[in-house]
C-alpha cells in the first residue's frame, strides 16, 4: 500500500481497486460455477433425449465423484453471492489492521472457509441423494418422485422458516459487522476459521431451503436460480426476515394442499 501511495495514487484509489477486485473475483467464481451447472445440466438433458441415463442405476466410485463435484459447484454458486457483503466488509477490516500493523489475510482466504462449510454439506447432499435413489424418492431428473415425499419437503422447509434457530442464524447472516466484531481472528487461520463460521451460520439458515433441491429438481436450472435468488433476499434485502417468513406460509401450506391432493 505504501508503495502504491508514494506512486502517486490519490487517497481512496487502492481501496477502490481491492474492492472492485474483489467483486470481480467473487462475480467471476460464481459465473464459473453457473456455467459449469448449466452445462452439467444440458449434459443430462441430452442424455435422456438420446435414451441414455433414463434410469437410474446403482452408483459407481465415479458416479459419487462426479455427483459431489456437482452439489459443491452448484453451493458455490449458490451460497457465495449472499456472502459477499461480508467478504467485502472482511477486507475492508483487514486492511484497516494492516495499516495498524496487525496479522491479516486476503478476502479470498476468508471466503475460501466459507466454501468449505459448503462443500462439507455438499458430500452430505451427496449421501443424501444416493440413499434417496435407493429409496426409489427421485426421478432420473433428480426430482421428487413421491408427492408424499416432495410435500414433507415443502412443509419442514415452510416450517422451519418460522423456527428460532432459522431466525438466529439468519440474523447472523444479515448483519456482517456484528458478525465480524464477534469473530474476528487474526491470521490466514484465523479468517478462514471465521469463513468456516460464517458459512455455518449459513448452513443453519439455508439447509432446508437446499433440501428443496430434492422437490423442484437438482438439474432443474430454473428451480436452482429461483432458491438461489430467495437465499439473496432473505439475506440483503432491507426486509429480508419477512420474506423469509411468507416464504415459509407459502412452502407449508402448498406442502399440506400436496399432501391432502394424495390422498383424494
Amino acid at each position: 500500500m505504501a508503495a502504491m501511495q508514494t506512486a502517486g495514487y490519490p487517497p481512496g484509489t487502492l481501496a477502490r481497486r481491492q474492492r472492485r477486485a474483489i467483486w470481480l473475483g467473487l462475480a467471476g467464481v460464481c459465473a464459473l460455477a453457473w456455467l459449469e451447472l448449466a452445462r452439467m445440466t444440458w449434459s443430462m438433458h441430452q442424455s435422456m433425449a438420446a435414451g441414455i441415463a433414463c434410469e437410474l442405476h446403482p452408483w459407481t466410485p465415479t458416479d459419487a465423484a462426479l455427483t459431489l463435484l456437482m452439489w459443491a459447484v452448484m453451493m458455490v454458486g449458490m451460497m457465495v453471492p449472499s456472502a459477499a457483503p461480508t467478504s467485502l466488509l472482511f477486507a475492508s477490516v483487514a486492511r484497516k489492521a494492516s495499516r495498524e500493523g496487525s496479522p491479516v489475510a486476503p478476502a479470498f482466504v476468508f471466503t475460501a472457509g466459507y466454501v468449505a462449510t459448503w462443500t462439507l454439506f455438499s458430500v452430505g447432499a451427496t449421501a443424501l441423494q444416493w440413499q434417496l435413489e435407493r429409496q426409489a424418492l427421485l426421478t432420473p431428473m433428480l426430482s421428487s418422485a413421491s408427492p408424499l415425499f416432495g410435500a414433507a419437503l415443502l412443509v419442514a422447509a415452510g416450517l422451519y422458516q418460522w423456527s428460532p434457530w432459522k431466525e438466529s442464524c439468519l440474523a447472523h447472516c444479515r448483519a456482517p459487522a456484528r458478525f465480524l466484531a464477534a469473530h474476528w481472528r487474526d491470521g490466514r487461520w484465523g479468517a478462514f476459521r471465521m469463513g468456516v463460521t460464517h458459512g455455518c451460520y449459513c448452513l443453519g439458515c439455508c439447509a432446508l431451503l437446499m433440501g428443496l433441491l430434492f422437490f423442484g429438481g437438482v438439474m432443474n436450472l430454473l428451480w436452482v436460480a429461483g432458491l438461489s435468488l430467495l437465499v439473496l433476499v432473505e439475506k440483503l434485502a432491507p426486509r429480508g426476515a419477512l420474506v423469509a417468513r411468507v416464504a415459509g406460509v407459502g412452502l407449508a401450506v402448498g406442502g399440506a394442499a400436496m399432501w391432502a391432493q394424495s390422498f383424494l
